[in-house]
């Protein structure tokens, strides 16, 4: 093996590592909401999208990390991203605060993590927090809340 593909298999090692590292529970109280879904992982992300494309918002990037970590003959469990925004309310909160636009577009975790398929977003308060948007968020923060619920309980069959 030379240098350069044990880089790239540690790379893509330290990248996955973070996201098993800790329990649900742990990252629950880090601003993330975690839900159980009914479905695999590919039909949780295909209800996820249609969801969102529903409410007529764009899909930005679909990241599925099992497959990338294949390509270092590294093998994970299904995990999916989903990477979606709306530039009308991303930018209400970029004008707030800059530093909003490190969270934005939202993203949407799906993957199994042996015992069920479970899907992970930023709640819209925590965010809000996080770049201490105050009042200037207000409308947009809850109508984002609204929408981030409803798109991952659709996606999860919670609906």
């Amino acid at each position: 093996m030379n240098i350069k593909t044990m880089f790239s298999k540690l790379r893509a090692v330290l990248l996955v590592l973070p996201a098993f590292a800790l329990p649900v529970t742990a990252l629950a109280d880090n601003g993330l909401t975690v839900l159980d879904s009914r479905y695999s992982v590919a039909e949780t992300e295909e209800r996820l999208i249609e969801s969102i494309e529903g409410q007529g918002l764009t899909i930005m990037a679909r990241v599925d990390h099992q497959a990338n970590a294949k390509t270092v003959d590294l093998d994970m469990p299904a995990t999916r991203l989903v990477i979606f925004g709306n530039p009308n309310a991303g930018t209400q909160l970029m004008k707030c605060a800059p530093t909003v636009a490190i969270d934005l577009p939202m993203k949407m975790l799906i993957w199994d993590d042996g015992e069920a398929v479970k899907v992970a977003y930023n709640r819209a308060d925590y965010l809000a927090e996080r770049h201490g948007l105050g009042e200037c968020a207000g409308p947009v923060q809850e109508k984002i809340a609204q929408a981030l619920d409803g798109f991952a309980q659709q996606a999860a069959g919670a609906q």
